[in-house]
Protein backbone atom coordinates (compact mmCIF):
# COMPACT_ATOMS: atom_id res chain seq x y z
CA UNK A 1 0.00 0.00 0.00
CA UNK A 2 2.93 2.37 0.81
CA UNK A 3 4.34 1.29 -2.68
CA UNK A 4 1.36 2.55 -4.22
CA UNK A 5 0.98 6.20 -2.67
CA UNK A 6 4.40 6.57 -3.44
CA UNK A 7 3.99 5.34 -6.80
CA UNK A 8 1.09 7.67 -7.26
CA UNK A 9 2.36 10.56 -5.53
CA UNK A 10 5.62 10.82 -8.00
CA UNK A 11 3.34 10.10 -11.28
CA UNK A 12 0.90 12.82 -9.79
CA UNK A 13 4.33 15.51 -9.25
CA UNK A 14 5.31 14.06 -13.17
CA UNK A 15 2.27 15.36 -14.22
CA UNK A 16 2.16 18.14 -12.18
CA UNK A 17 5.85 19.64 -13.56
CA UNK A 18 5.12 18.23 -17.20
CA UNK A 19 2.23 20.63 -17.24
CA UNK A 20 3.99 23.63 -15.60
CA UNK A 21 6.63 23.12 -18.41
CA UNK A 22 4.35 23.13 -21.33
CA UNK A 23 2.84 26.07 -19.97
CA UNK A 24 -0.59 25.47 -19.95
CA UNK A 25 -4.03 23.71 -19.45
CA UNK A 26 -6.08 21.58 -22.35
CA UNK A 27 -9.09 22.84 -20.31
CA UNK A 28 -9.75 19.59 -18.68
CA UNK A 29 -11.05 19.61 -15.62
CA UNK A 30 -8.78 17.53 -13.34
CA UNK A 31 -7.22 18.60 -9.70
CA UNK A 32 -3.85 19.30 -11.35
CA UNK A 33 -5.08 22.72 -13.04
CA UNK A 34 -1.94 25.15 -13.62
CA UNK A 35 -2.41 28.37 -14.07
CA UNK A 36 -0.94 30.30 -17.11
CA UNK A 37 0.54 33.90 -16.83
CA UNK A 38 0.87 35.96 -19.51
CA UNK A 39 2.62 39.89 -19.47
CA UNK A 40 1.21 42.13 -21.90
CA UNK A 41 3.09 42.75 -24.71
CA UNK A 42 5.50 46.07 -24.39
CA UNK A 43 4.31 48.59 -26.83
CA UNK A 44 7.16 49.16 -28.58
CA UNK A 45 7.08 44.77 -29.50
CA UNK A 46 3.27 45.98 -30.32
CA UNK A 47 3.93 48.54 -32.74
CA UNK A 48 7.35 46.41 -34.37
CA UNK A 49 4.85 43.19 -34.62
CA UNK A 50 2.00 45.50 -36.50
CA UNK A 51 4.09 46.78 -39.01
CA UNK A 52 4.73 43.77 -41.23
CA UNK A 53 1.30 43.27 -41.79
CA UNK A 54 2.04 45.65 -44.77
CA UNK A 55 4.24 43.17 -46.65
CA UNK A 56 2.13 40.05 -45.72
CA UNK A 57 -0.96 41.76 -47.58
CA UNK A 58 1.19 42.93 -50.46
CA UNK A 59 2.64 39.06 -50.53
CA UNK A 60 -0.88 37.34 -50.00
CA UNK A 61 -2.59 38.94 -52.80
CA UNK A 62 0.70 38.98 -55.10
CA UNK A 63 0.98 35.26 -54.60
CA UNK A 64 -2.85 34.09 -54.59
CA UNK A 65 -3.70 36.27 -57.77
CA UNK A 66 -0.62 35.48 -59.67
CA UNK A 67 -1.42 31.33 -58.88
CA UNK A 68 -5.09 31.63 -58.36
CA UNK A 69 -6.92 34.43 -60.05
CA UNK A 70 -8.71 35.41 -57.27
CA UNK A 71 -7.34 37.52 -54.12
CA UNK A 72 -8.39 38.26 -50.51
CA UNK A 73 -11.60 39.39 -51.32
CA UNK A 74 -12.97 36.03 -52.79
CA UNK A 75 -10.66 33.97 -50.17
CA UNK A 76 -11.00 35.65 -46.91
CA UNK A 77 -12.32 38.64 -47.05
CA UNK A 78 -12.41 39.00 -43.50
CA UNK A 79 -8.85 39.19 -43.35
CA UNK A 80 -9.26 42.79 -45.45
CA UNK A 81 -10.87 44.29 -42.80
CA UNK A 82 -12.84 46.61 -45.24
CA UNK A 83 -9.36 47.36 -46.79
CA UNK A 84 -9.06 48.84 -50.67
CA UNK A 85 -8.81 46.01 -53.54
CA UNK A 86 -5.07 46.03 -54.99
CA UNK A 87 -4.56 48.23 -58.30
CA UNK A 88 -4.04 45.89 -61.69
CA UNK A 89 -2.98 42.57 -59.91
CA UNK A 90 -4.02 39.46 -61.93
CA UNK A 91 -3.43 36.08 -62.62
CA UNK A 92 0.34 34.84 -64.00
CA UNK A 93 0.84 32.72 -66.83
CA UNK A 94 2.62 29.96 -64.80
CA UNK A 95 3.12 25.74 -65.38
CA UNK A 96 1.59 23.65 -63.23
CA UNK A 97 4.72 23.47 -60.55
CA UNK A 98 5.48 26.69 -60.18
CA UNK A 99 1.59 27.13 -60.06
CA UNK A 100 1.76 25.14 -56.67
CA UNK A 101 4.04 26.44 -55.50
CA UNK A 102 3.12 29.96 -55.32
CA UNK A 103 -0.60 28.90 -54.75
CA UNK A 104 1.10 27.37 -51.03
CA UNK A 105 2.81 30.35 -50.46
CA UNK A 106 -0.66 32.67 -50.79
CA UNK A 107 -2.18 29.90 -48.21
CA UNK A 108 1.11 30.31 -46.22
CA UNK A 109 0.17 34.46 -46.37
CA UNK A 110 -3.06 33.98 -45.76
CA UNK A 111 -2.29 31.75 -42.06
CA UNK A 112 0.57 34.42 -41.51
CA UNK A 113 -2.44 37.10 -41.67
CA UNK A 114 -5.20 35.28 -39.73
CA UNK A 115 -2.71 35.02 -36.91
CA UNK A 116 -2.34 38.07 -36.64
CA UNK A 117 -5.60 39.72 -37.26
CA UNK A 118 -8.03 36.31 -36.16
CA UNK A 119 -6.79 33.34 -34.05
CA UNK A 120 -5.78 35.55 -31.16
CA UNK A 121 -4.27 34.73 -27.23
CA UNK A 122 -6.74 36.23 -24.74
CA UNK A 123 -3.27 37.56 -22.32
CA UNK A 124 -5.31 36.41 -19.51
CA UNK A 125 -5.00 33.86 -16.92
CA UNK A 126 -6.36 31.28 -18.97
CA UNK A 127 -4.45 28.47 -20.33
CA UNK A 128 -3.98 27.32 -23.66
CA UNK A 129 -3.40 23.66 -25.63
CA UNK A 130 0.73 23.04 -25.97
CA UNK A 131 -0.50 21.74 -29.63
CA UNK A 132 -1.81 25.18 -30.69
CA UNK A 133 0.68 27.09 -32.69
CA UNK A 134 1.63 30.62 -31.40
CA UNK A 135 -0.83 32.96 -32.43
CA UNK A 136 -0.75 36.91 -32.25
CA UNK A 137 -2.72 38.80 -30.03
CA UNK A 138 -5.86 40.77 -31.30
CA UNK A 139 -6.47 43.49 -28.14
CA UNK A 140 -2.83 43.95 -27.81
CA UNK A 141 -2.02 43.91 -31.90
CA UNK A 142 -5.05 45.09 -33.46
CA UNK A 143 -3.77 45.08 -37.00
CA UNK A 144 -5.61 47.23 -40.04
CA UNK A 145 -7.40 47.13 -42.82
CA UNK A 146 -5.80 46.11 -45.91
CA UNK A 147 -4.01 49.09 -47.72
CA UNK A 148 -4.05 50.36 -51.11
CA UNK A 149 -1.61 48.01 -53.31
CA UNK A 150 -0.39 48.77 -56.57
CA UNK A 151 0.37 45.43 -58.08
CA UNK A 152 0.33 46.41 -61.45
CA UNK A 153 2.54 45.16 -64.63
CA UNK A 154 3.90 48.86 -64.58
CA UNK A 155 4.26 49.44 -60.81
CA UNK A 156 6.98 45.72 -61.42
CA UNK A 157 8.06 46.92 -64.90
CA UNK A 158 8.98 50.63 -62.47
CA UNK A 159 10.71 48.24 -60.57
CA UNK A 160 12.93 47.27 -63.29
CA UNK A 161 13.44 50.17 -65.02
CA UNK A 162 15.17 51.59 -61.63
CA UNK A 163 16.90 48.70 -61.54
CA UNK A 164 18.61 48.79 -65.00
CA UNK A 165 18.37 52.48 -64.64
CA UNK A 166 16.53 52.56 -67.75
CA UNK A 167 14.18 51.72 -69.42
CA UNK A 168 13.42 48.02 -70.72
CA UNK A 169 11.47 47.68 -74.25
CA UNK A 170 8.60 46.31 -74.03
CA UNK A 171 8.01 47.18 -70.50
CA UNK A 172 8.37 44.26 -67.95
CA UNK A 173 5.43 42.33 -67.74
CA UNK A 174 5.76 40.54 -63.76
CA UNK A 175 3.06 37.96 -65.02
CA UNK A 176 4.20 37.08 -68.50
CA UNK A 177 5.36 33.33 -67.82
CA UNK A 178 7.42 31.32 -65.32
CA UNK A 179 10.61 33.65 -65.08
CA UNK A 180 9.24 36.66 -64.98
CA UNK A 181 6.75 36.07 -62.04
CA UNK A 182 9.89 34.53 -60.23
CA UNK A 183 11.88 37.46 -61.09
CA UNK A 184 8.71 39.35 -59.55
CA UNK A 185 8.70 37.41 -56.65
CA UNK A 186 12.76 37.41 -55.89
CA UNK A 187 11.18 41.60 -55.15
CA UNK A 188 9.05 40.93 -52.40
CA UNK A 189 9.58 38.35 -49.41
CA UNK A 190 13.57 39.02 -49.03
CA UNK A 191 12.26 42.55 -48.08
CA UNK A 192 9.74 41.04 -45.03
CA UNK A 193 12.63 38.39 -44.33
CA UNK A 194 15.18 41.38 -43.50
CA UNK A 195 11.89 43.12 -41.13
CA UNK A 196 11.71 39.93 -39.44
CA UNK A 197 15.31 39.47 -38.71
CA UNK A 198 15.79 43.45 -38.20
CA UNK A 199 12.76 42.97 -35.54
CA UNK A 200 13.79 40.23 -33.45
CA UNK A 201 16.47 42.14 -30.99
CA UNK A 202 14.49 44.97 -30.61
CA UNK A 203 11.51 42.86 -29.39
CA UNK A 204 11.33 42.62 -24.74
CA UNK A 205 8.31 39.62 -24.73
CA UNK A 206 8.90 36.20 -25.21
CA UNK A 207 5.82 35.74 -26.98
CA UNK A 208 7.02 38.25 -29.30
CA UNK A 209 10.04 36.90 -30.44
CA UNK A 210 8.21 33.47 -30.33
CA UNK A 211 5.75 34.65 -33.12
CA UNK A 212 8.73 36.85 -35.26
CA UNK A 213 10.75 33.66 -35.56
CA UNK A 214 7.77 31.39 -36.49
CA UNK A 215 7.02 34.14 -39.54
CA UNK A 216 10.61 34.18 -39.96
CA UNK A 217 10.96 30.80 -40.39
CA UNK A 218 8.51 30.61 -43.16
CA UNK A 219 9.59 33.85 -44.84
CA UNK A 220 12.89 32.88 -45.13
CA UNK A 221 11.88 29.47 -46.42
CA UNK A 222 9.80 30.97 -49.43
CA UNK A 223 12.84 33.13 -50.37
CA UNK A 224 15.33 30.15 -50.76
CA UNK A 225 12.68 28.07 -52.56
CA UNK A 226 12.28 31.54 -55.06
CA UNK A 227 16.35 32.20 -55.23
CA UNK A 228 16.35 28.33 -55.82
CA UNK A 229 14.13 27.89 -58.70
CA UNK A 230 15.97 31.42 -60.21
CA UNK A 231 19.42 29.72 -59.20
CA UNK A 232 18.45 26.83 -61.46
CA UNK A 233 18.18 29.46 -63.92
CA UNK A 234 20.55 31.92 -63.52
CA UNK A 235 22.43 31.98 -67.19
CA UNK A 236 18.82 31.94 -69.09
CA UNK A 237 18.28 35.18 -70.76
CA UNK A 238 15.71 36.73 -70.01
CA UNK A 239 12.66 37.07 -72.74
CA UNK A 240 13.45 39.49 -74.88
CA UNK A 241 16.01 41.37 -73.32
CA UNK A 242 18.93 39.54 -73.94
CA UNK A 243 19.77 39.70 -70.15
CA UNK A 244 20.43 36.58 -68.07
CA UNK A 245 18.16 35.82 -64.33
CA UNK A 246 21.41 36.19 -62.52
CA UNK A 247 21.92 39.82 -63.77
CA UNK A 248 18.34 40.57 -62.70
CA UNK A 249 18.71 39.53 -59.33
CA UNK A 250 22.17 41.44 -59.06
CA UNK A 251 20.17 44.56 -60.24
CA UNK A 252 17.12 44.55 -58.14
CA UNK A 253 19.45 43.57 -55.12
CA UNK A 254 21.61 46.75 -56.00
CA UNK A 255 18.19 49.14 -55.65
CA UNK A 256 17.55 47.75 -52.83
CA UNK A 257 20.75 48.68 -51.05
CA UNK A 258 20.26 52.00 -52.59
CA UNK A 259 17.08 52.76 -51.67
CA UNK A 260 17.73 50.93 -48.17
CA UNK A 261 20.65 53.80 -48.00
CA UNK A 262 22.31 51.08 -45.08
CA UNK A 263 25.04 49.84 -47.39
CA UNK A 264 24.93 46.44 -48.63
CA UNK A 265 22.14 44.02 -47.25
CA UNK A 266 20.80 42.53 -50.54
CA UNK A 267 22.74 40.23 -52.96
CA UNK A 268 22.13 38.67 -56.44
CA UNK A 269 22.54 35.14 -57.15
CA UNK A 270 26.23 35.30 -58.42
CA UNK A 271 28.81 37.68 -56.68
CA UNK A 272 32.04 38.19 -57.01
CA UNK A 273 33.83 34.77 -54.85
CA UNK A 274 35.11 37.38 -52.42
CA UNK A 275 31.53 38.34 -51.69
CA UNK A 276 30.45 34.77 -51.30
CA UNK A 277 30.05 32.05 -48.28
CA UNK A 278 34.01 32.15 -46.53
CA UNK A 279 34.65 34.09 -49.34
CA UNK A 280 35.34 31.60 -51.67
CA UNK A 281 32.86 31.08 -53.94
CA UNK A 282 30.65 33.08 -56.69
CA UNK A 283 27.19 31.29 -56.15
CA UNK A 284 25.16 32.64 -53.96
CA UNK A 285 21.90 30.58 -53.66
CA UNK A 286 21.18 31.92 -50.05
CA UNK A 287 22.25 35.52 -49.08
CA UNK A 288 24.58 36.14 -45.93
CA UNK A 289 26.96 38.45 -44.54
CA UNK A 290 30.33 37.33 -44.19
CA UNK A 291 29.63 34.94 -41.40
CA UNK A 292 26.19 33.62 -43.39
CA UNK A 293 24.29 35.40 -40.97
CA UNK A 294 21.14 37.26 -42.54
CA UNK A 295 20.72 40.77 -42.90
CA UNK A 296 18.43 42.58 -40.66
CA UNK A 297 16.72 45.74 -41.98
CA UNK A 298 14.56 48.54 -40.11
CA UNK A 299 10.92 49.83 -40.70
CA UNK A 300 12.25 53.13 -42.12
CA UNK A 301 14.76 51.20 -44.60
CA UNK A 302 11.88 48.80 -45.68
CA UNK A 303 9.50 51.74 -46.28
CA UNK A 304 12.34 53.40 -48.30
CA UNK A 305 12.48 50.11 -50.45
CA UNK A 306 9.04 49.31 -51.13
CA UNK A 307 7.67 52.45 -51.63
CA UNK A 308 10.72 52.59 -54.44
CA UNK A 309 11.12 56.38 -53.43
CA UNK A 310 14.40 56.04 -51.02
CA UNK A 311 12.09 57.71 -48.53
CA UNK A 312 10.14 56.41 -45.46
CA UNK A 313 7.90 59.42 -45.29
CA UNK A 314 7.28 59.61 -49.21
CA UNK A 315 4.90 57.31 -50.53
CA UNK A 316 4.60 55.27 -54.08
CA UNK A 317 5.80 52.30 -55.48
CA UNK A 318 3.38 49.14 -54.23
CA UNK A 319 1.95 51.61 -51.83
CA UNK A 320 -0.17 54.40 -53.50
CA UNK A 321 -0.69 56.20 -50.29
CA UNK A 322 1.86 54.40 -48.19
CA UNK A 323 1.89 52.04 -45.14
CA UNK A 324 -0.66 51.65 -42.44
CA UNK A 325 0.58 50.86 -38.92
CA UNK A 326 1.87 53.36 -35.91
CA UNK A 327 5.63 52.99 -37.64
CA UNK A 328 4.87 53.95 -41.20
CA UNK A 329 1.54 56.67 -40.25
CA UNK A 330 4.03 58.48 -38.27
CA UNK A 331 6.49 59.28 -40.89
CA UNK A 332 3.31 60.02 -43.01
CA UNK A 333 2.57 62.37 -40.48
CA UNK A 334 5.86 64.12 -40.66
CA UNK A 335 5.61 64.73 -44.62
CA UNK A 336 1.84 65.85 -43.91
CA UNK A 337 3.54 68.46 -41.21
CA UNK A 338 6.33 70.02 -43.26
CA UNK A 339 4.19 70.70 -45.88
CA UNK A 340 1.79 72.58 -43.33
CA UNK A 341 4.56 74.09 -42.33
CA UNK A 342 5.61 75.30 -46.08
CA UNK A 343 1.85 76.36 -46.69
CA UNK A 344 1.69 73.43 -49.15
Amino acid sequence: MALFTSTASTTTALIAILLLLLGCSTGLQTQFSVQCFFKKIPKSDVDLLEFPLNLEYLEAEFFSWGALGRGLDSFAPNLTMGGPPPIGVTKAKLSPVIKDIIAQFALQEFGHLRFTLNSLYSLDNSCHSPFTRLLAIQKTVPGFPRPLLNLSAASFATVMNNAFEKPLEPPFDPYANDINYLLASYVIPYVGLTGYVGANPKLQSPTSRRLVAGLLGVESGQDAVLRALLYERAFVKVYPYEITVAEFTNKISSLRNKLGKRGLKDEGLIVKPIQGAEGKIPGNVLVGDQYSLSFGRTPEEILRIVYGTGKEDKPGGFYPKGGDGKIAKSHLRHEVMHFNKLGV
